[in-house]
């Protein structure tokens, strides 16, 4: 259940994001909302806050990781696009207790869900290459293990 209930707490951060990005108020506030307005049943309610909360205040220097891997003005990117890559960066970046491949993962999925067409593979090109820069020595490990 504690998959699952981390998995709810991404997409409700994610779609908390993406408002905050849009509608210019406070984390705080939104966070606020979200904890009353939405259901936060099977939820891990402090994942969901500790996200929100990290993006928001480290989204300048998850937004100059996520720039050295784009191709395109990062100010053309999707809003929704944009929300996934800063989640998954922010977990990249300071959470190293979660595997690399479930922050990949769990960002992938969110952009099947949440975004555009092919923008899964968008997600999944940019968080591979964030992933090798921030979790170089985990991917190492990884791909021994396999050979």
């Amino acid at each position: 259940m504690k998959s699952s209930s981390r998995s709810r707490a991404r997409r409700l951060a994610m779609q908390g994001l993406y408002e905050w990005q849009l509608s210019g108020n406070t984390i705080d506030k939104i966070i606020g909302q979200y904890a009353v307005d939405q259901q936060m049943r099977n939820v891990d309610e402090a994942y969901f806050r500790e996200l929100s909360n990290g993006v928001a205040e480290h989204s300048d220097e998850l937004d100059q990781s996520i720039t050295a891997y784009i191709t395109r003005p990062y100010d053309e990117i999707d809003p929704v696009e944009k929300a996934v890559l800063r989640l998954g960066a922010f977990e990249l970046k300071f959470k190293p207790e979660v595997p690399y491949r479930v922050i990949i993962n769990e960002a992938v999925e969110l952009a099947k869900t949440f975004g555009a067409e092919a923008s899964h593979k968008f997600i999944n090109g940019v968080m591979d290459k964030l992933a090798a820069e921030l979790r170089g020595i985990e991917m190492q490990a990884h791909k021994s293990k396999k050979f």
